[in-house]
């Protein structure tokens, strides 16, 4: 999506993608990753999530990306952490380095970040990024993180899948079947969990939506 389309649902407070708990598929299945507390996990396409605050409290610190600014001020107040900001020239943009104790979030395009900002990062976590992208835009998205987190490094990913024409999204609809042809070239998919969770989820039930499935997988990074 044009960033305008992100700007605009955090301006109008139209963002009913945002959960007010830590997600519980993260609750269940982050421990399959095996990582050690040090670890630190990179979130793309964070918005305000209380998953970071989770995973902080782990022990991980968690380097988040951002593209609304909103977002990422909400998200240190409503948890009450101070935090400084800077400026940085990242190669391919500028972003804003919003700083704590243990969470960093950049605020800006993603493809606008590089290794540089996310040196020690060794897993990652996608909840909300992967299908919050038109099929269209979703190659150079796993591309990207593909190039920002290092061999080796482990991650989890949630994904939905539904029939896209009974819906616009976001959220996309990603099937196991695109996951396995476009991220096997760059990681290890493992599928942990596939769940039908149409009657959790009202707006597509409103819809008409005729079936709503929710899965979870563990990457790892290839060589």
């Amino acid at each position: 999506m044009e960033p305008s389309f992100w700007h605009s649902k955090w301006d109008a407070k139209q963002i009913g993608f945002h959960q007010h708990e830590v997600n519980p598929l993260l609750l269940k299945y982050w421990s399959n990753l095996n990582l050690s507390p040090d670890s630190e996990v990179f979130v793309p396409l964070c918005g305000k999530t209380l998953d970071i605050c989770y995973l902080a409290e782990l022990g991980h610190k968690v380097l988040g990306c951002e593209l609304s600014q909103a977002a990422v001020e909400q998200f240190f107040t409503e948890n009450s952490l101070a935090y400084s900001m800077s400026s940085v020239t990242a190669s391919a943009g500028k972003l804003n380095q919003f700083d704590a104790e243990q969470v960093v979030i950049y605020q800006g395009d993603i493809f606008a970040l590089t290794t540089n900002e996310l040196p020690d990062v060794k897993a990652f976590y996608d909840r909300a990024a992967l299908i919050a992208w038109p099929e269209s835009m979703r190659l150079a998205y796993v591309e990207k993180l593909a190039k920002l987190v290092p061999p080796e490094s482990l991650g989890l990913l949630i994904t939905l899948d539904y029939p896209q024409e009974a819906l616009k999204g976001p959220p996309f609809a990603v099937s196991n079947d695109w996951v396995v042809a476009n991220m096997n070239e760059f990681f290890d998919v493992e599928l942990l969990s596939c769940e039908d969770v149409l009657s959790d989820n009202p707006r597509f039930v409103n819809k008409e939506v005729p079936w709503l499935t929710e899965s979870v997988y563990k990457l790892k990074r290839k060589h």
